[in-house]
């Protein structure tokens, strides 16, 4: 159940935790964040302490409005202006040159700041009574599977999180799209619910993929969104055999796949999530996180269709994986692979 407004009461709590400098939790439509006061140094180490994430990953400033891009930005680009006009409010993060009085504890000691505006009816409420820009990244231990429900940020911190507005299920399920514009040509950096051809639709020029001038960005390691238990991904034509491999000593592995399995195995457990990309990737992280307590030796993770609407969950599966887990025979994927620097694959 996706929640509408919250209670002023609420609100005003977490304001009040923000102004005094604490870290509370709070949902978008892509997953749940973790959020400070931006322009508060001590607050954003808190985030980065509870999060155990390295100082010199990124943090995603989150604003009400588009007319607030300026205080953090400078010498916005046209391209920049004319995606945001488009997609904002929504699931797109733009990354600008940083303003002057942006901390560099935010942008990871860079010059660059990545800068969005959620669509979800709480963190507009939050952001609009707070004042001021949010950082947020999702809401979980780094590197860890991100959350998309209130009670997966308890689990996760218990009381070290002092408020959690609960907003009901993220409608997404999946981070924001990353298109950077610090170049003459706009590039995106992390596939998200927007789309490439989305984008070029707006600007024409738009490209994907990592090059060595563009800057780091939350998402980006190659092992990333990971359960505590190892995920392999399997083509679909493999999967009942490797489930057979993995159980004949009646070990017990989960299985997350897009229909339900051709034999029965009393060591498996099966989650069918289907072949509709945007349903797969609002279940993707709870389905995860489902299998992670199944007490299994391994997750497998059929391989997703090809296709652009797919590239989201692509990506995020792969991360999700260890680089020696990945038995693919589908390119898209083992073009990703060559992006990180790994190995292709079996054929």
């Amino acid at each position: 159940m996706v929640m509408a407004r919250l209670p002023q009461e609420d609100i005003d709590r977490a304001v009040a935790a923000l102004r005094e400098g604490e870290v509370v939790a709070f949902p978008t439509e892509t997953v749940y964040g973790l959020g400070a006061d931006a322009q508060n140094p001590d607050a954003v180490r808190k985030v980065f302490e509870l999060k155990g994430r390295p100082a010199t990953h990124p943090l995603i400033v989150h604003l009400d409005h588009p007319r607030l891009l300026e205080r953090w930005a400078l010498n916005v680009p046209p391209a920049a202006q004319a995606l945001a006009e488009r997609f904002w409010p929504g699931p797109l993060t733009l990354v600008l040159r940083r303003a002057p009085a942006v901390d560099l504890a935010i942008t990871g000691g860079q010059d660059t700041v990545a800068v969005r505006v959620p669509n979800h009816p709480v963190a507009q409420q939050l952001l609009r009574a707070f004042g001021g820009g949010i950082v947020a990244p999702s809401a979980n231990r780094y590197g860890r599977v991100s959350p998309t429900r209130a009670d997966h940020v308890r689990e996760e911190f218990g009381d070290a999180v002092r408020v959690v507005l609960d907003g009901g299920d993220c409608k997404i399920g999946l981070e924001s799209t990353i298109v950077s514009c610090v170049d003459a040509i706009p590039r995106v950096l992390r596939p998200g619910a927007i789309t490439l051809s989305q984008l070029r639709s707006v600007v024409p020029e738009v490209v994907e993929g990592h090059s060595a001038s563009q800057p780091r960005v939350p998402g980006s390691d190659a092992r990333h969104y990971s359960p505590s238990t190892p995920v392999s991904i399997v083509a679909s034509g493999k999967l009942e055999e490797v489930v057979a491999q993995l159980t004949a000593d009646h070990g017990k592995v989960a299985v997350l796949a897009t229909r339900p399995p051709r034999l029965a195995n009393k060591f498996m457990t099966w989650i069918n999530a289907g072949r509709r990309s945007d349903v797969y990737a609002r279940e993707l992280y709870v389905n995860l996180r489902t299998l992670d307590k199944s007490a299994a030796r391994e997750i497998l993770v059929e391989e997703v269709p090809p296709g652009e609407p797919w590239d989201a969950v692509r990506d995020r599966l792969r991360r999700a994986a260890s680089a020696e887990n990945v038995v693919s025979v589908d390119p898209d994927i083992a073009a990703l692979r060559a992006d990180l620097g790994e190995d292709a694959g079996s054929p």
